[in-house]
């Protein structure tokens, strides 16, 4: 990143991290549920304001219809490309979209 830029540019290592975390099908569709979690999340009663902390992990598990560990793998490998934020909320963590990290991304794409 050349000096003066942008503080939210992506260096290349960030991009290559975002880029590996969205190629798995279902970690780029828990990401796009996360765009519209009152939609995508409906069937499931929240446990905490969605526009504040998002969405409960068990609720994105059920919806993903996978296994306990590989949702919190798949939510790790999100939140360590800085795609998705965690908040806690009593026992259960809530994820919610980077929309900054997520500019950034559209961004640097743009900028190839």
């Amino acid at each position: 990143m050349a000096t003066g830029a942008d503080e939210t540019a992506l260096d290349d290592d960030a991009l290559l991290g975002a880029l590996k975390a969205l190629a798995n099908p279902v970690r780029l569709q828990i990401v796009r549920w996360l765009d519209d979690p009152h939609d995508a999340f409906a069937e499931y009663e929240p446990v905490a304001d969605r526009d504040v902390v998002g969405v409960c992990v068990t609720h994105i598990q059920a919806k993903a219809g996978l296994a306990q560990s590989t949702v919190s793998t798949y939510m790790a490998t999100l939140e360590k490309a800085g795609l998705v934020e965690s908040t806690r909320v009593g026992k259960w963590t809530h994820y919610r979209r980077s929309e900054e990290r997520l500019r950034s991304l559209e961004k640097a794409l743009h900028d190839l």
